[in-house]
């Protein structure tokens, strides 16, 4: 089945995050531990967090194939003095193709190519940033959730 893609009005999301220079292809090593320090801050800040989800934060590179800057962090209800690595950033806000992607992890990149032949179908280019928020955990990897966002020029 193909994956959706649509047009959006995105606002900023306030995140704890924790930022890391990765190759492309390092970023699934390098985003658990970073979140192994952003959540024992989150919890030692009553407050700080409600319901938000993991939102991996992705500040594209103009050559392609170089290290990507990413904000691995998690969605929180304010801004916070920096504690160590953990910061208070915030996705962009503008016009932003989003797809959701239903299924284990390691298919995600459909998401990513629906979305790039929807630019390409639609003239429309990145803007240099994109994003994953992850939805709850299911036991059945199937019905995992991800968004994928890319913001647009």
């Amino acid at each position: 089945m193909p994956i959706a893609v649509t047009l959006q009005a995105v606002h900023p999301r306030k995140l704890a995050a924790v930022r890391r220079e990765v190759p492309p292809s390092a970023v699934a090593a390098a985003w658990g531990p970073a979140l192994g320090k952003v959540w024992p801050f989150i919890r030692s800040q009553p407050g700080l967090w409600t319901t938000g989800h993991n939102i991996f934060l992705y500040h594209h590179s103009a050559q392609p194939g170089a290290p990507v800057l990413c904000d691995f962090g998690v969605e929180v209800t304010r801004t916070f003095e920096t504690s160590g690595e953990v910061y208070a950033t915030e996705t962009p806000a503008g016009e932003a193709a989003v797809a959701v992607h239903r299924g284990p992890y390691n298919r995600m990149n459909e998401a990513y190519e629906a979305i790039k032949k929807w630019m390409a179908a639609n003239g429309r280019e990145s803007a240099g940033h994109s994003w994953e928020i992850y939805g709850d955990p299911t036991p059945d990897p199937a019905d995992t959730e991800t968004t994928v966002v890319f913001l647009l020029k």
